[in-house]
């Protein structure tokens, strides 16, 4: 294990198999954790690149915050097409929550955090718990794959084929290639598993991006309102696609996810609290204004 100030790195462990070979993560864990909530880490990269390393950044702030963190591998299109992707992502949540004892994390508390293409992933995975459609058979069978709360930086939310776009969706062979179709299209999209019990989201995307529209994050946002399902979006003006590797903007992302991700899992009552103690501060100043 290799320290990162406080935090302990543990990289390439193996959490299940994919198309043949071993899938690894990389586990980011604060000082003294134990039964501490979790989060797993999705990189993008188009379902076409990219690697668990782009989420090291992440993993070390959230560790440094409490929380446990993996960023994992999941299978790219090249390699396996559509679903493999979420099939590994499903795995993932089974390795974390089966192996809670030894990672020192709370199974109740596991939420996503992905960006881009994992994004798309963390969505579709925080909807379809228990979906055997994809839920794979990467490892760790008959593990729930449900979860506390999902953050999504600029996430694809729905599908088209060839110019049939409908408001806020990214091409169907971005992710699928030669084999979408209009069916697989649709299910592959997070927002039509939205419900009101989906969990906590947190949708975070910049006003200037051209690769996914704006109006994907703008849709999911009202869907889930609609649902009644608890949502927060953060639109940043005129940042594009990626905004959240910029070295002025890491931090702040960082920062923005950790508080959802402390207000919904770890102490979900401390904002109630703090209403409560306002609402009575409040009423005990408009009774002095009146004597």
């Amino acid at each position: 294990m290799t320290q990162a100030g406080q935090v302990g790195i543990q990289q390439g462990i193996v959490f299940g198999t994919g198309g043949g070979r071993d899938l690894l993560c990389d586990i980011y864990t604060p000082p003294r954790a134990a039964n501490a909530p979790a989060v797993l880490l999705l990189y993008g990269g188009g379902w076409r690149m990219g690697e668990r390393s782009r989420m090291r950044d992440h993993g070390i702030a959230l560790a440094r915050r409490g929380f446990v963190a993996v960023a994992s591998d999941y299978r790219l299109t090249p390699e396996s097409p559509w679903p493999a992707q979420i099939h590994d992502v499903k795995a993932a949540i089974r390795w974390m929550r089966a192996s809670a004892s030894e990672l020192r994390l709370d199974p109740a508390r596991i939420a996503l955090e992905g960006h881009s293409a994992g994004a798309h992933l963390a969505l579709l995975a925080a909807g379809t718990n228990g979906l055997a459609a994809f839920e794979g058979d990467g490892g760790t069978a008959g593990v729930a794959t449900d979860v506390a709360a999902v953050v999504a930086v600029y996430p694809p939310v729905r599908f088209h084929m060839g110019t049939e776009r409908v408001s806020g969706s990214t091409p169907a062979n971005a992710l699928m290639g030669e084999r979408a179709t209009s069916e697989a299209a649709r299910a592959a999209g997070p927002i039509e598993y939205v419900s009101p019990s989906f969990p906590p989201t947190l949708l975070l995307h910049g006003s200037a991006d051209k690769v996914v529209p704006p109006t994907a994050t703008l849709r999911m946002y009202d869907a889930l309102s609609r649902a009644g399902a608890p949502v927060e979006m953060k639109m940043y003006a005129n940042l594009p696609h990626g905004f959240a590797r910029l070295p002025s903007m890491l931090g702040l992302v960082q920062d923005e996810i950790a508080n959802f991700l402390e207000r919904h899992i770890v102490d979900p009552g401390r904002i109630q609290r703090e209403v409560d103690q306002l609402m009575e501060e409040m009423a005990a100043t408009r009774t002095a204004a009146a004597r």
